[in-house]
């Protein structure tokens, strides 16, 4: 193309250079150009060419037979070329399907990635994988049979499957995933892996069936507050998260609206941490997600916490505008440093009842855990925060951002805390989800059950895995009736089947951290007062 031409010759028509004959030759005016219809964009170079000298049709009506001439020159050169391509694959040397690329023998052909929808949300087909039950007021999920799909990740290229079973997904024994394979559990390109020497290549996508087994939450209901069309609001109980993550799926908030209440296509607009309760928003709609997300940004919306933390908090109004530093965004842990982002927290005593007080807290900026970060800084840790109140942080357990550790020593002994007291979730939250499937627990917490006796289901074909499960009948809402516990299935490959776990306890579930009210500036949101924040509350253990 010679911009010097366009730009002083014909500052409105488009050339080209043909590679046959040598010349520039004028295809149309621009605006000619720019009617032809996209969906002839193979064309838009070769339709309307004529000689230089020839004036350009100007109506646009004139052009529309010369379009058809070339659809149908397509067409009919378009047989031609299939028929051109079967012969090719015909002879051999070609592979059908593997995009035109000869495949040197022995090769594996990999397929495209599959476009993904991220406006896909979940939908009944997810719901329906299982369903709740409710026993000695925990909600329960029945063990069901999932999918873990994911594409080859560029760290994996080279490697063989079983070099990255045995060095990310630690969750099983060496063992268990050859067993897998065997019976057609592991995919590759949706095809049974056999071997698991094979080596991964880049576009592979690997789907393994587990059996899986989701802890228990508290049974409180769900309680939505407000359901306008616009937005939904609910008060969220504590230990349940809000979306799916790490080992829950079913019991999280957007799974229990979707089974109880039919409620799906939810945007977020803030979340709550898995042991916080209290108000808990979506938009229902893209245009009230956009405009509550720049309130958000604006921080035009007023966030009320009500807390109870150790020892007497002073009365009064403190501020504290220590900044955060995220020492671990894997795992999003924080602590006060001057390296972080500025924050601002005002905090109000409420109540004092001789051992633990009662705090209103007003977050004017959204860092991670800031309101807990702040309360660990000023020397009054909520009580029961498993992280920001735990010793791991030192004798003075992080007061005026004395730690005297380094980021990673301090995160190595909250996992050992934790896995000495055998809490597999917070171990979960704390490390990504590679401690929480360790078998590291002590005797008490493992009663073997047989798996080959006849509660065990055994899965043999590798077309069907999930298909010889027999869910138990559900309701009408997705939830169950409380009376009757169907007999849970087990699984003979499925380590978690052969221990029962204790029940978690209300300490293990229960963090007194509570979002009382979101205000904005044509709305506010409010939830009650929670049992432990009232004034003659006195503590369970």
């Amino acid at each position: 193309m010679h911009a010097g031409i366009l730009g002083r010759s014909l500052p409105f028509s488009v050339f080209i250079q043909t590679e046959v004959k040598r010349r520039t030759i004028r295809i149309c005016s621009f605006f000619e150009f720019n009617r032809i219809p996209r969906g002839l964009c193979s064309c838009r170079r070769s339709v309307l060419m004529m000689e230089p000298g020839v004036p350009a049709r100007e109506n646009p009506a004139d052009s529309k037979p010369v379009v058809s001439e070339v659809e149908s020159t397509r067409a009919t050169t378009g047989k031609r070329k299939i028929a051109e391509d079967s012969e090719a694959n015909v002879s051999g040397k070609k592979r059908r399907g593997a995009g035109g690329k000869t495949l040197r023998p022995g090769e594996r052909y990999v397929p495209p990635p599959q476009k993904r929808n991220p406006g896909v949300s979940f939908s009944q087909e997810h719901f329906s994988e299982t369903s709740y039950y409710f026993d000695g007021g925990l909600r329960k999920v029945h063990p069901y049979y999932f999918d873990f799909k994911t594409y080859c990740k560029g760290r994996w290229i080279g490697k063989s499957l079983l070099e990255v079973f045995e060095s990310e997904f630690r969750a099983e024994t060496v063992e268990y995933y050859q067993q897998a394979a065997k019976e057609g559990r592991i995919r590759l390109n949706e095809a049974p892996v056999e071997d698991l020497s094979v080596v991964l290549k880049n576009n592979d996508h690997m789907r393994n069936t587990v059996h899986r087994h989701e802890p228990p939450v508290v049974g409180t209901p769900l309680e939505i507050l407000v359901d306008d069309g616009q937005v939904l609001v609910v008060d969220k109980p504590a230990s349940i998260p809000v979306h799916p993550c790490g080992r829950f799926r079913h019991n999280t908030v957007i799974f229990i609206l979707g089974k109880e209440h039919g409620v799906s296509e939810l945007h977020t607009v803030h979340r709550l941490d898995r042991l916080t309760s209290g108000v808990l928003l979506f938009a229902r709609t893209v245009e009230t997600s956009k405009k509550l997300d720049q309130m958000v940004r604006d921080r035009e919306i007023e966030k009320e916490y009500v807390c109870r933390v150790e020892g007497e908090f002073p009365e009064g109004e403190l501020v504290c505008e220590e900044p955060i530093l995220v020492v671990s965004f894997k795992v999003g842990l924080c602590r006060v440093d001057p390296k972080g982002k500025e924050c601002r927290t005002v905090f109000q005593r409420l109540s004092f009842n001789g051992k633990t007080s009662v705090v209103r807290c007003s977050p004017l900026t959204g860092r991670t855990h800031q309101i807990r970060v702040h309360l660990q800084f000023l020397g009054f840790p909520i009580l029961n925060d498993p992280i920001y109140g735990s010793s791991a942080w030192g004798p003075n357990r992080g007061k005026g951002g004395v730690v005297g550790k380094s980021d990673e020593e301090i995160l190595e002994a909250l996992v050992e805390e934790h896995r000495s007291q055998e809490n597999p979730d917070l171990l979960n939250d704390l490390t990504g989800g590679k401690e929480a499937v360790e078998k590291n627990f002590t005797d008490k917490c493992r009663q073997q059950v047989d798996p080959c006796g006849d509660k065990t289901d055994v899965i043999t074909d590798s077309t069907s895995v999930k298909d010889s499960i027999n869910l138990p009948p559900t309701t009408a809402n997705g939830s169950e009736e409380t009376a009757d516990v169907p007999k849970i299935s087990q699984d003979h490959l499925c380590s978690e089947c052969k221990i029962v776990r204790p029940d978690p306890t209300e300490k293990e579930l229960i963090m007194y951290l509570h979002a009382l009210r979101y205000k904005g500036p044509d709305f506010e949101y409010f939830t009650r007062l929670p049992e432990w924040a009232k004034e003659d509350w006195v503590e369970p253990w």
